[in-house]
């Protein structure tokens, strides 16, 4: 080796040493740029400040308690495996079965992380959440999301009628269930259950208002003809739209779903932190897979409308197969507000029993 190529290789290895201490120099600045892990952050960025630190802190909890989260559900069995096997997280599935009011009543006893509600009940319980902004927050209609990030809605739907069409037509409207043929069931009893509840409210809407007594009109009438009947003996169910979708997959020439003309009603389901998490750093990795591309693509998978769908077909992250095989609808839902929903359910205390029973 001659002297020239002596300093060249000597000049060389300088750089190189110059180039690793200048990297590692601004790989350390940047670690001291990331604010301390705090778990009970409001946001990816003020608690953990990247996604990796998130994992890592929710890697140290270990596990994550989710509550009223039925497998069958929206494809949350897909959801929960997917979160568990892609962080390895062991995911503790609490009361599968519980309605939106027993999550928050068990809540204290069974310490759950993160919960899945109605909108009313996380309206109702929104001093009990943790504030926690996702990345795609900015992607959540204003209307279906609290300001300060108690809760935000991961998916919805619309209320549809499905049926079988080798025995009846499909249903432009729910009037057409009055007709000689069709045996109706609810997916429930309105008083218990919301998914029954919000069936009779789509049968009441009117102008796009409720007027549950109409509601409540029609499955009496149904009553008195003998065709308001159970679930098993029903040619016709009203439930989400993502319940019928789901069954017509799997029975394509059996069973079919319409959402009748009248004025749509929709609905969503919101999430929340619980503010007393065992697990909070689990619970904000939840939250962060839930919304995003990967955990709504998931969710519409079961049928249900990602909260972010909107934002991410204009992305092109949305899953287009998928979603042209979501049930047609005739235009945009319309959500129950609070007082109307309050006032729904007060009639139907007073008149659902003598009326139908």
């Amino acid at each position: 080796m001659t002297v020239r190529t002596c300093a060249v290789a000597a000049a060389i290895i300088a750089s190189a040493g110059c180039g690793a201490s200048s990297t590692e120099s601004t790989a350390t600045q940047a670690a001291k740029d990331l604010p301390p892990i705090n778990t009970g952050a409001a946001s990816l960025r003020a608690g953990f400040g990247t996604m990796d630190r998130l994992v890592e802190a929710a890697k140290h909890e270990g596990a994550l308690n989710v509550i009223a989260l039925p497998r069958q559900w929206v494809n949350y069995g897909e959801v929960i495996d997917t979160f568990a096997d892609k962080y390895g997280l062991k995911v503790n599935e609490l009361e599968p079965g519980a309605s939106s009011k027993r999550e928050l009543d068990v809540a204290t006893q069974l310490k759950p992380d993160v919960f899945d509600l109605t909108m009313d009940m996380a309206v109702y319980g929104a001093d009990r959440f943790a504030p926690y902004k996702v990345q795609g927050w900015q992607d959540l209609p204003d209307d279906v999301k609290d300001p300060a990030g108690a809760w935000y809605a991961a998916y919805g739907g619309y209320m549809s009628i499905g049926y079988d069409p080798r025995e009846v037509k499909a249903p432009a409207s729910f009037a057409d269930l009055l007709q000689p043929g069709y045996r109706v069931a609810l997916d429930g009893d309105p008083l218990r259950s919301a998914g029954a509840f919000d069936g009779v409210m789509a049968a009441s809407m009117r102008s796009g208002v409720p007027r549950p007594e109409q509601g409540v009109e029609l499955f009496a009438k149904l009553k008195q003809a003998g065709r308001f009947t159970e679930p098993a003996k029903a040619n016709t169910i009203v439930a989400w739209d993502h319940l019928n979708a789901a069954r017509s997959a799997q029975h394509p020439d059996a069973w079919r779903v319409a959402i009748p003309r009248e004025t749509p009603l929709g609905g969503y389901h919101a999430q929340a932190i619980n503010k007393a998490a065992p697990h909070p750093a689990a619970a904000r990795l939840w939250q962060e897979f839930v919304f995003s591309d990967e955990g709504q693509n998931l969710l519409q998978k079961g049928y249900a409308r990602p909260a972010r769908g909107e934002a991410m077909l204009m992305k092109g992250t949305l899953d287009a197969e998928q979603a042209a095989k979501m049930p047609k609808a005739p235009g945009p839902p319309v959500l129950l507000t609070i007082p109307q929903a309050d006032a729904a359910k007060a009639y139907l205390k007073q008149e659902w029993t003598k009326s139908v029973g």
